[in-house]
């Protein structure tokens, strides 16, 4: 069963309640998470970050793995055996290709599938669903034009993040969902997904568009996302 949290951004007051149903589901597996970074990060600042805030919840950032070097067997294998696994925010693009080339995208699968727990910020995030199309939108392109972005698909639905960023984000999504045969979930900064136990969480305010019409919902069994 997949174990799944998507945040928008992080490290912001706002992402509190995201933040506790995340130690709520670490509670009952452990408090090891792996990184692996979406692009460089040579000095580890974002990744001293982003330590410093889980210690805050007694979660320990235990792996820094950089898929755009090579790794011994061992130190694949200590990423592997972390309790959960962190995506970082960047360029989704390159992070897809990285996690590829590294053969990571298959393996990351794989533990997911096995009941690892995925966190994801931004481009993180959009790595767990089929396909990162809906990045288009950040670079002034349409989703409906994306041929190779096939991702991690663990989960039966896109997801979209920094809504608030510009106006014209909706409307483009709104186009996007009248040809897509997923539903998008669509959020701002301070909101985000959670899936665990066969239950889709939306936590703030939270869009879900499909077909050109757009709902809220707060919690919907991950069943009702398949076709």
């Amino acid at each position: 069963m997949i174990n799944a949290v998507l945040y928008s951004d992080q490290g912001i007051p706002a992402n509190e309640k995201i933040d506790a149903r995340l130690v709520a589901i670490m509670k009952a597996r452990g408090r090891r998470v792996g990184y692996i970074p979406a692009g460089p990060d040579r000095r580890r600042r974002l990744f001293s970050l982003m330590k410093a805030h889980y210690l805050r919840y007694g979660l320990d950032f235990a792996i820094f793995h950089d898929p755009d070097h090579p790794h011994s067997r061992a130190e694949l294998d200590a990423l592997l055996a972390c309790d959960a696994i962190h995506l970082s925010g960047g360029d989704t693009t390159r992070f897809l290709l990285t996690l590829r080339r590294s053969g990571l995208l298959d393996l990351l699968r794989t533990w997911a599938q096995n009941g690892g727990v995925l966190i994801g910020t931004s481009a993180g995030a959009i790595m767990m669903t089929p396909t990162i199309a809906v990045d288009a939108l950040f670079q002034n392109e349409r989703p409906e034009d994306v041929k190779d972005g096939a991702a991690l698909h663990l989960l039966p639905f896109e997801f979209f993040p920094h809504l608030q960023a510009e106006p014209g984000y909706l409307r483009a999504l709104i186009a996007y969902s009248a040809h897509n045969s997923r539903p998008i979930l669509a959020c701002r900064d301070g909101e985000g997904v959670v899936v665990t136990e066969g239950r889709v969480e939306c936590i703030g305010d939270v869009l879900r568009l499909f077909d050109g019409t757009i709902t809220r919902d707060k919690t919907i069994p991950l069943e009702r996302f398949n076709p």
